[in-house]
């Protein structure tokens, strides 16, 4: 046996939503697997030298989650950045629970979301690269539950990507116990009505991505990442952090007179597939 595993970024929080709404992007990891005598890891692109190539390999734990315990050939071709906050580790985890629920034979249920948001502790990211589209996502007790939606044809991201790395760890740090009350209500608010913004009315992308939950309280990692945010919002360009940062994501065009020196700036589609498997053979 012999397929491909395609899987895309993603981008989470969107403004205040924090931990609950993601969104598929269209730039995508591949996975070559095969059925093999023993373990083999080889990897391309992003990650290349610095993840290690055995049995904690990212994917590989992944594989072993979802059911497979077989021998396995892997070849990873990554062009998502890492720790920039376009969720490279979600993506390699449901690459993983892809690849497992194929060498077992099965198709993709609600258990592939279960398995990849026990990883991480929260389901925005996996839920995105797995469903694709718009996703909100949440937890009852020990099961984590996602709801995808269409995105709206006229939202147009842009990534800002710095060379900065960024732990989701260590700025997870720098966010306070409690927010006012009157922050929180905020947050409600806008993650609601960004919602709205991202499937039926892209004009209210500036006021929905509006944040007072986490972004601020993060500057300290990545100061120059929220002065691009705070240039673009001043202009009337919808930009907020993607994920734990650093990577700005914004709507739209950018205007000539923001100094995005040091980003490296793509325009990517939505993604509405989510992770996809072929086969090779």
């Amino acid at each position: 046996m012999r397929f491909l595993v395609s899987v895309p970024a993603s981008t989470a929080n969107l403004g205040s939503g924090f931990d609950a709404l993601g969104m598929a992007l269209g730039l995508y990891d591949e996975i070559e697997v095969a059925v093999a005598d023993g373990l083999s890891i080889t990897v391309d692109g992003a990650g290349s030298g610095d993840v290690p190539l055995d049995e904690s390999h990212l994917v590989v734990r992944a594989v072993r989650a979802a059911g497979y315990t077989g021998g396995l050939a892997l070849k990873c071709r990554n062009v998502i950045p890492h720790a920039r906050g376009l969720g490279s580790s979600a993506a390699a985890i449901v690459a993983g629970v892809a690849a497992g629920f194929t060498l077992t034979g099965r198709e993709l249920d609600t258990d592939a979301l279960q398995i990849a948001a026990e990883f991480e502790g929260h389901a925005d990211n996996a839920a995105a690269s797995l469903f694709g589209g718009v996703v909100v996502a949440w937890s009852e007790g020990e099961r984590y539950r996602a709801v995808r939606m269409e995105p709206d044809a006229r939202v147009r991201p842009v990534v800002l990507i710095p060379s900065q790395e960024s732990s989701t760890k260590t700025t997870r740090g720098l966010l306070p116990a409690e927010v006012p009350h009157a922050d929180a209500a905020h947050a409600a608010g806008r993650a609601a009505l960004a919602v709205h913004a991202l499937t039926s009315d892209p004009s209210v992308l500036l006021a929905a991505t509006e944040d007072r939950l986490h972004q601020n309280y993060r500057e300290p990692a990545w100061p120059d990442t929220v002065r691009v945010i705070n240039d673009l919002r001043k202009l009337g360009v919808p930009a907020c952090v993607s994920g734990a940062g650093p990577t700005v994501i914004a709507f739209g065009d950018l205007p000539d007179e923001v100094d995005v020196h040091g980003f490296d700036v793509r325009r990517l589609d939505v993604d509405t597939a989510g992770v996809r498997v072929r086969p090779l053979d």
